[in-house]
């Protein structure tokens, strides 16, 4: 867990892909973005904020380089399918960068030497 609010939670998956990799979830389930509600719509600013504020401290400041990727359910799935933003950076330390490696580009198999424990501690440990 690296943050939660009263209608969204933001944590370290346990199979994450990059070394910093972040995914929030509104607490009520919803599958794309009409279906949320006035209080999850008005939190989730300061949380996505408070997120990218984290990353940019994780390594000294300054401005992080981040993908953010809105996942939402398609028709015919949207029983099985939840909303859920991604949030990562290509970052794995202040000076290095995260290169895919050829298993990892090939076969879509990540290796990744932060355990998702290690970065989430890491995001909290930043926190405001």
């Amino acid at each position: 867990m690296v943050l939660a609010g009263g209608h969204w939670t933001a944590f370290v998956p346990f199979a994450a892909r990059w070394p910093y990799e972040v995914h929030l979830y509104p607490h009520r389930r919803v599958p794309d973005l009409t279906g949320l509600d006035a209080a999850q719509r008005d939190e989730f600013p300061a949380i996505y904020l408070e997120l990218l504020r984290r990353f940019d401290r994780l390594f000294g400041g300054g401005r992080t380089p981040y993908i953010s990727a809105w996942h939402q359910a398609p028709v015919g799935r949207r029983d099985e399918l939840a909303l859920h933003l991604e949030l990562f950076t290509i970052r794995r330390t202040a000076d290095k960068l995260k290169y895919l490696a050829g298993v990892e580009s090939g076969m879509d198999a990540f290796v990744n030497d932060v355990s998702p424990e290690a970065a989430a501690r890491h995001l909290r440990e930043v926190g405001a």
